[in-house]
């Protein structure tokens, strides 16, 4: 019973992913590309100050994460603040919510769920802030991002993922409360009204 419901499971993950991404307008934020700084993106300093109000005493990695981040990546063109949930036995989900920022479109609320597999068993609740990277518009975010996720941690924990859609990339960074072992492969797609449907 348990291995069909991971074939069921594995499955749908393949067929969500196999879907096209919904078209979308929106106002146009401007990308910065690795190693590229523009007026558009956030500064290092801006994301720390920012996640040290977010996280606050929890943030002590977060300096470290950002500056790997930029490193890889460069400057991000905008970045979310939220709250999200996961669990996990084998097949697992995870719900999100928060705001996204940038510098000319704005604040926006987003809603973020997926589903994942793999060998990773447990529960968390994070705090997360997410870099988004080559963003052309708003609505370009509300799609699938497919991503590797590993967790090992018992209790509290600080993690850095990374997940792609195209040519934008999104690094969620997440300090949690909850036990978690694993790794997995998923995918986080984003919405602006909240649901229960993780495909």
């Amino acid at each position: 019973m348990r291995s069909r419901s991971l074939f069921i499971l594995a499955a749908a993950f393949a067929a969500a992913l196999a879907a096209p991404p919904a078209a979308a307008q929106s106002p146009r934020v401007q990308p910065a590309y690795a190693g590229q700084a523009s007026p558009e993106s956030f500064r290092p300093q801006e994301l720390v100050d920012s996640g040290h109000q977010f996280f606050g005493s929890a943030s002590r990695g977060l300096a470290l994460a950002v500056q790997e981040a930029v490193r890889r990546w460069g400057e991000p063109n905008g970045y979310i603040l939220g709250q999200e949930a996961s669990g996990a036995f084998f097949g697992g989900l995870r719900y999100g919510e928060g705001k996204l920022f940038t510098r000319n479109a704005g604040e926006r609320k987003v809603f973020w769920q997926g589903p994942s597999i793999g060998f990773d068993v447990g529960g968390d609740g994070a705090r997360t802030m997410m870099l988004v990277y080559n963003l052309p518009t708003v609505n370009a975010l509300y799609r699938r991002f497919v991503g590797i996720d590993g967790s090992a941690y018992l209790i509290g924990g600080f993690g850095v993922t990374a997940a792609k859609a195209d040519e934008m990339v999104v690094v969620p960074i997440r300090t949690g409360v909850g036990a978690r072992l694993g790794i997995n492969m998923n995918y986080l797609k984003f919405t602006d009204q909240p649901t229960w449907n993780p495909f």
